[in-house]
């Protein structure tokens, strides 16, 4: 069996599909009948290759992070993925989403954003290509993120705060699901994870695997064999770890590991680990695997990291994780931000708190000698750093 692509219904084994209103049908059909005919084409792939090589700045260093490396008796290796145009693998995905929307005819996208990485990846996006650009962002998001709101802002997209729910991240995705029914004909809405109805989850995952691509081409040429002995990636809805994984899920020998947000621990009634907390259920467009009370009312998620506070997981790793493909970890706050001052100490890289996650997944694996690991380095730290000052006044006092 494969596990990178889904079946004609959009199903990646049990999960996936396209659990939509009426409303959006129209919408997603659209999706469905022509993206792969779309981005398949040579005209499509030669644009969409070019941008990410003169624009994005690709590919990505694959780098030897030889401090971390002795430390954990393994050749660790970090795809900078942070070395990208504004920061994060996020670009990837929101440039070929813009140029097939233009291509379906579109002129206005909206967008949701968490940690704003991907917000700011798409108003990079729209402003390049022309197009408007409206990103959604929960209120407490908008507080905790207020670099990227301005990047955003500065880049000519409008940011409209989500005051519902818990104000994160799935109350985003709530709102421009709204809009997106209310403006069918002229909106395409680019979302930013593996999450959604399909074609969505397989759309963003091929967008991605340039990732896995290029790291599979550097191995190659650094070792003699394109294969690590594991993969390592931080999951919310999982984009970064579905570009990661992708060209290596189906290699039986390549193991998965896949980080997710424990919070202030599975416990305690404030993580957002959906493989150890989460039931199979429907949110927002596909039946995957959700964060739901008894009763099937989504539970609220949490997560130092604002890319990661996220109630689900897209139907892509929740096949993973069912079929025992991949191994999930839940990595606590107070770890992420342990591994976090690690890398910065030991190889002078501040991570974003989202790949802090993958890195904190060092310290709960045995290596061997020989063994070759790859981590998913998705976002560079800037955006936050008033979390990381905060926790360093209490390391000092």
């Amino acid at each position: 069996m494969t596990f990178k692509n889904p079946d004609e219904h959009g199903y990646y084994g049990e999960f996936g599909g396209a659990f939509i209103p009426e409303m959006l049908y129209p919408n997603v059909k659209e999706l469905q009948e022509n993206y792969l005919e779309i981005i398949g084409s040579e005209a499509f792939q030669t644009e969409f290759r070019g941008l990410l090589e003169n624009y994005v700045g690709r590919e990505t260093p694959l780098y030897l992070a030889k401090n971390l490396s002795e430390k954990y008796g393994a050749k660790i290796y970090l795809k900078r993925e942070d070395l990208n145009h504004t920061g994060a693998h996020k670009i990837n995905n929101a440039l070929g989403q813009a140029l097939l929307a233009k291509r379906l005819g579109k002129k206005r996208i909206i967008a949701e954003t968490g940690a704003g990485q991907h917000g700011v990846a798409t108003a990079t996006a729209c402003a390049l290509l022309g197009l408007e650009c409206i990103v959604y962002m929960g209120e407490i998001d908008i507080a905790r993120q207020a670099p990227n709101v301005a990047r955003m802002e500065m880049l000519g997209a409008k940011v409209v705060p989500a005051t519902s729910g818990s104000r994160t991240l799935k109350d985003a995705v709530n709102e421009a699901l709204r809009d997106w029914i209310n403006n069918a004909t002229t909106t395409h809405y680019i979302i930013g994870s593996v999450v959604g109805p399909h074609p969505f989850p397989d759309l963003v995952a091929r967008f991605q695997s340039v990732i896995s691509e290029e790291i599979k081409a550097q191995l190659k040429e650094i070792s003699g064999s394109e294969n690590p002995d594991y993969v390592i990636a931080c999951v919310g809805g999982g984009s970064n770890a579905a570009g990661a994984f992708y060209h290596f899920v189906d290699e039986e020998k390549v193991k998965i590991i896949a980080a997710e947000a424990g919070g202030h621990g599975l416990q305690s009634g404030q993580s957002a680990a959906t493989t150890f907390l989460g039931t199979t259920g429907v949110l927002h467009g596909s039946k995957s695997l959700v964060m739901q009370d008894a009763d099937g009312q989504v539970t609220e998620p949490h997560s130092i990291s604002a890319g990661l506070d996220y109630p689900g997981i897209g139907p892509f790793h929740a096949n993973l994780f069912a079929k025992k493909r991949a191994q999930f970890f839940s990595i606590n706050d107070d770890e992420a931000l342990e591994a976090a001052f690690e890398l910065t100490r030991a190889e002078g890289i501040i991570p974003a708190l989202e790949s802090a996650h993958a890195l904190a997944v060092l310290n709960k694996l045995k290596f061997e000698n020989n063994n070759t690991v790859v981590i998913c380095l998705s976002g560079r730290g800037d955006k936050d750093m008033e979390t990381y000052l905060k926790a360093l006044k209490e390391i000092t006092k």
